[in-house]
């Protein structure tokens, strides 16, 4: 299984790692730790150097209850730290976590390599076709609703099978688009319950029926701490065990605040295989 990214193929049998980049403010774990270029700067090299295969930079908080931000807002937040970043880092594949498509072109047009959409094109009906136009990967997420409302009593009649409708319409659109590399990500922690988001991850292989790429962002998150009692910032335990379960579910890219940690996850589990 492969994607492709400026003409380079990525063979995806060996799990990859998406390091996280928050621009922002606000994000539930590391918000405003590196809304700075030169703090920006430094943590990538950190995720390199740990062994990050993409770095997701985000320059808008999505986590529940989020504010809205304008689109200047998020360009200003994210372009700047981007030029350099692709300037000091230029065999790097940066992905845009971004679900606006004049955000998602300028920095395509700046060289970033790949776009990460947590609504799948549900927040903007021009994403898909930027994304075709520019022939890039694009992460293809699930959500039941804009990041203020998502978490208020999200309800399924059967979570995983509701999910699995939803791509199957959702890729086909991408395909319409021009999209070749469509990678799918459920969504955990968007719009869902603690249990809606572990009879997911319970059920994953089911999503691999789709034989596209899967990422899965797990660190950190609500189904973690607030399970476990704990706060965000204990629970890299927490994460690696549920990291763990997921590539042996099928996960193919994990999307982690904590890179090593991760490495170590995949690299342990291939020593067993």
């Amino acid at each position: 299984m492969t994607i492709n990214i400026k003409g380079e193929l990525i063979d995806l049998s060996k799990p990859k790692i998406m390091g996280i980049l928050n621009l922002t403010p606000d994000s539930f774990y590391d918000g405003g730790k590196y809304n700075k270029v030169e703090s920006a700067l430094k943590q990538t090299e950190c995720m390199i150097e740990a062994g990050a295969n993409f770095i997701d930079l985000g320059a808008y908080s999505t986590k529940p209850g989020a504010k809205p931000v304008s689109v200047e807002a998020e360009k200003k937040r994210l372009l700047p730290v981007l030029e350099k970043l692709i300037k000091k880092y230029p065999k790097t594949h940066f992905s845009i976590d971004t679900f606006r498509s004049t955000v998602a072109a300028e920095a395509l047009d700046r060289g970033a390599a790949m776009i990460n959409d947590i609504s799948g094109g549900q927040f903007d009906n021009k994403m898909m076709n930027t994304v075709g136009y520019y022939n890039v990967p694009y992460v293809l997420m699930h959500t039941s609703g804009k990041p203020e409302i998502m978490q208020k009593n999200p309800k399924y009649k059967n979570v995983v099978k509701q999910v699995i409708y939803y791509f199957s319409n959702k890729i086909q659109s991408a395909y319409k688009a021009g999209i070749n590399d469509v990678i799918i990500d459920p969504g955990f922690g968007f719009g869902k319950t603690i249990s809606h988001n572990y009879e997911i991850l319970k059920n994953l292989k089911f999503f691999r029926n789709f034989d596209l790429p899967i990422m899965i962002g797990l660190s950190r998150k609500s189904m973690i701490y607030n399970k476990l009692g704990i706060s965000p910032d204990k629970a890299l335990n927490g994460s690696t065990i549920l990291n763990t379960v997921a590539l042996i579910k099928g996960a193919n890219i994990l999307r982690v605040h904590d890179v090593k940690e991760a490495k170590e996850c995949i690299d342990l589990l291939r020593a067993l295989r």
